[in-house]
């Protein structure tokens, strides 16, 4: 009966000792995994820890959108944008650094994190929402278009554009592009590389009308226009416009949103809004 009890005790113990090992092993299978899991974590750090750790803001941007981004005469990066990110990385206490990126290639930028955060008046909407985050909009616009004379008996308003008699153009894969698609279905549609491109096509006579952001627009129709073109300039859509950053990342988003907060209730931003749409005087700096 004794060795019958002693062996009971013995199975007992090795059962035991067996369960222990295959848990033993189940943790270090499960280990690598763990570790993976640890690093995931660490890289998903906020992109605001790693810009102050790193000491420099990195900012995409397309120059070319005036008054948002554009070259002077220098070779230097202006605009309203710029002075924006310029107020960013002082908050920041980093350096900046803006990236010229060609605007159909920005979003892929910014989520192979060649950059932290795309300032380039940059309209919000769904599309664009389901790849990347937006912070509060800091500015809001809307399309307007631009018609040319030998047009103005048929084009009284931007409804009168859904005709399949007309041209109209605008810059490829923009908001300017989807307006159009959208709402004038019955156009005949052409797609150019810049605005400018999208807008001469109606100077020169060759299309009826160009579909594009007010800012840009008033700027086009100012400068060079006013002589062969009508300038719809009722905004017939409604375009917010604000900063894009890579998604799952709530503590920059929050420290974008408080920043533009701020500098809304201290006078810096209206400060450099009156300086890049309240005059002119910036044109003869990149003419």
């Amino acid at each position: 009966m004794k060795r019958i009890i002693t062996l009971a005790a013995v199975l007992s113990t090795l059962i035991f000792l067996f369960a222990c090992g295959q848990q033993g092993d189940q943790k270090s299978a499960n280990a690598p995994q763990q570790d993976l899991n640890v690093r995931l974590e660490m890289q998903k750090a906020s992109t605001l820890e790693k810009i102050v750790q790193r000491g420099t803001l990195r900012v995409g941007l397309e120059a070319g959108y005036m008054p948002f981004e554009m070259t002077d005469k220098k070779g230097k990066l202006v605009g309203f944008d710029v002075d924006m990110v310029t107020e960013m990385a002082k908050a920041m206490g980093v350096k900046l650094e803006l990236i010229n990126t060609a605007w159909d290639g920005i979003i892929p930028a910014l989520l192979s994190n060649k950059f932290d955060i795309i300032a380039s008046g940059m309209t919000v909407n769904q599309e664009r929402n389901l790849k990347i985050n937006f912070a509060t909009p800091y500015i809001v616009a809307g399309q307007t278009a631009l018609i040319h004379k030998s047009y103005a008996d048929k084009v009284k308003s931007w409804k009168d554009l859904n005709n399949e008699e007309l041209i109209i153009t605008s810059k490829l894969g923009t908001t300017g592009e989807q307006a159009v698609k959208r709402l004038f279905p019955k156009a005949q549609y052409k797609s150019f590389e810049t605005e400018s491109e999208a807008m001469l096509e109606v100077m020169n006579g060759k299309a009826a009308a160009s579909v594009y952001d007010l800012p840009m627009c008033a700027f086009f129709y100012a400068e060079r226009g006013k002589e062969s073109m009508i300038f719809l300039d009722e905004p017939f859509t409604y375009e917010p416009i604000g900063w894009a950053i890579n998604k799952g990342d709530p503590d920059f988003i929050n420290w974008l949103n408080n920043f533009l907060v701020q500098m809304k209730n201290d006078g810096r931003y209206d400060k450099i809004y009156t300086k890049w749409f309240g005059n002119n005087d910036w044109i003869q700096a990149i003419q």
